[in-house]
């Protein structure tokens, strides 16, 4: 007994070993070894040395900062527009589906058991020059003869944004499951009209699962790639196709570290100024 009493301000440590070392092998030696290689030069087939070559970051922002705005612009519209579509879907689902609750969750959840690249590769036949859709919008004259969806900006934000749109729904149905209906009986109570006790009840209340929504859609949908591979053209690459083609094609692995830290850089710094301008304690609500 009193071994363990000794030892007991040691038993959380002990608890988080095994979460720490998994952490350790599997996140920062991959990282510190993805940052070692971003700074060598060098080509695959005469060998890389590592040298210090903090240029390569400045050759990457140089020559695809483009596609670094891109991947920023294509997951900033698509997180709003997920939450746009997400908001009222899980209100509804949350307030007034009643027993009907876990179905219409399931559904929401159900595109997750699918795999990411099935997914995006039904909305290439969805918006397939000679699919429906186009033929719908030619025909009431949205689109002309010859236009299409495929190969454009907006296939590929609307990929991104139906393949997050679990990721934006989930939390914010958390945060509205949670709230006490009494309260906006009480808001009406208080001669609210519904709008007011909308705003001022429960968006407020609700604001940790748009937090965390808008997190957990922006910062996966910034680094995509399979979307703009598939439903768009070169012209609509993000920074993700760019890694990856440097990874797996080109072979500039030192290049394809430095952008994947640039990448990783931004977004933090990103998460940062949005957790200051939100507040901390709705980030972590």
């Amino acid at each position: 007994m009193n071994l363990l009493h000794r030892h007991k301000g040691a038993t959380p440590y002990l608890l988080l070993l095994p979460g720490i070392v998994w952490l350790v092998l599997f996140f920062v030696a991959p990282l510190g070894f993805l940052g070692y290689q971003s700074l060598q030069t060098g080509t695959f087939d005469t060998g890389y040395t590592f040298d210090w070559a903090f240029s390569n970051y400045w050759q990457a922002i140089q020559d695809y900062h483009e596609q670094f705005v891109r991947s920023f612009v294509y997951a900033g519209i698509a997180t709003v527009l997920a939450l746009l579509v997400s908001y009222p879907l899980v209100y509804w689902i949350a307030f007034r589906a009643g027993r009907w609750k876990n179905v219409f969750l399931i559904l929401i959840v159900a595109p997750l058991f699918v795999t990411y690249l099935v997914r995006t590769l039904a909305w290439l036949n969805i918006l397939a020059d000679e699919g429906p859709v186009v033929g719908l919008l030619r025909d009431i004259h949205v689109l002309g003869a010859d236009g299409r969806l495929l190969a454009t900006s907006f296939a590929v934000v609307a990929g991104i944004t139906y393949n997050f749109l679990p990721f934006m729904a989930l939390p914010l149905y958390v945060s509205l499951e949670q709230i006490d209906e009494r309260l906006l009986e009480a808001a009406e109570d208080l001669y609210a009209s519904k709008r007011q006790a909308f705003l001022r009840v429960t968006l407020p209340l609700s604001a940790p699962g748009i937090v965390a929504g808008t997190l957990l859609t922006f910062i996966p949908a910034a680094g995509d790639f399979i979307n703009a591979q598939l439903l768009g053209t070169p012209k609509q690459y993000m920074v993700g196709n760019v890694i990856q083609s440097k990874f797996l094609d080109v072979l500039d692995y030192p290049s394809a570290a430095a952008l994947s830290f640039i990448l990783m850089a931004l977004i933090l710094v990103g998460l940062i100024v949005y957790a200051r301008a939100v507040g901390t304690e709705r980030l972590t609500g």
